[in-house]
């Protein structure tokens, strides 16, 4: 039996393909009937139909789907011709600005997750992180972007930074702050069932939803690990990894802080099973 998402799918095509064999068989009638479609919708109007040609929301822009997300203000938000330094500031700006919305739907989702342990509603969070784990798949993906410009081009655009550096991001300072709320509400849920993180994996089968939720944390824990990864190798083949960044910290800085982890009992915890297997 066809899905209900295949079905839909299926409709689209044929009505995509009824609409075509009109095209080519009436071209003319087609346009005019298009060409009257603002009378049409006046006509619903008049009649008590309500008319979809007009916005409803409250705002000023000319449809509803601009003015609920607002469109005009968010794409007024980087730089206009006039003012770039140098054209891929736009480039730069839009990988920045969308990563910042990534990541406040990432620690938005993680603290939730993090209150939903702690009342016991593992499944719900289980739903959160996996969200906030492709938050952080698609920050990291799309600094890709940004090797994309040309490393003796970018000085143009780096001499118009001032201060600003990516230990400033907010979303990312905000996820520091949940992540380890959400550690925290693991370990209470764990030491309630008297289970230890090992005990966790060695009987993983018995406790399908804690183990599940050990592993939501080691993927979001891998996640930022990847991202400080590739957020070094991008700055590092751009500037170079022996110089000093836009807030006076060497670059070398962020290699470092690639071995850092928000759930090291979750890590050491591979360790422990890999020597207990040893002994079994």
């Amino acid at each position: 039996m066809p899905l209900a998402d295949e079905l839909v799918e299926g409709a689209r095509s044929q009505a995509g393909g009824e609409w075509r064999r009109l095209v080519r068989l009436f071209p003319g009638r087609v346009r005019e009937e298009i060409a009257h479609a603002p009378k049409y919708a006046l006509a619903m109007a008049e009649a008590g139909t309500e008319d979809f040609s007009q916005p409803i929301l409250a705002g000023e822009a000319p449809t509803d789907y601009e003015r609920y997300l607002s469109t005009e203000e968010l794409l007024s938000l980087q730089k206009t011709p006039g003012e770039w330094v140098h054209r891929d500031e736009l480039l730069f700006q839009v990988v920045h600005q969308s990563s910042e919305l990534w990541l406040k739907l990432a620690w938005n989702e993680v603290e939730a997750a993090g209150e939903h342990v702690s009342a016991g509603e593992i499944g719900a969070a289980l739903r959160l992180l996996r969200r906030a784990a492709l938050c952080l798949g698609y920050s990291h993906d799309q600094l890709e972007m940004l090797e994309q410009m040309s490393p003796w081009e970018y000085q143009e655009i780096r001499r118009v930074l001032g201060h600003g550096s990516g230990f400033d991001s907010p979303g990312f300072r905000e996820l520091r702050r949940v992540a380890p709320k959400l550690g925290e509400a693991f370990r209470e849920a764990l030491d309630a069932a008297g289970l230890s993180v090992v005990d966790v994996y060695v009987h993983g089968r018995e406790h399908e939803e804690r183990y599940q939720l050990a592993e939501a944390l080691v993927e979001l824990d891998e996640r930022i690990t990847m991202w400080r990864v590739r957020h070094f190798k991008t700055v590092a083949r751009i500037i170079g990894d022996k110089v000093i960044g836009t807030q006076g910290t060497p670059v070398e800085v962020l290699g470092h802080l690639i071995h850092k982890v928000f759930y090291p009992e979750l890590w050491e915890a591979r360790n422990e099973l890999t020597a207990l297997s040893k002994l079994t």
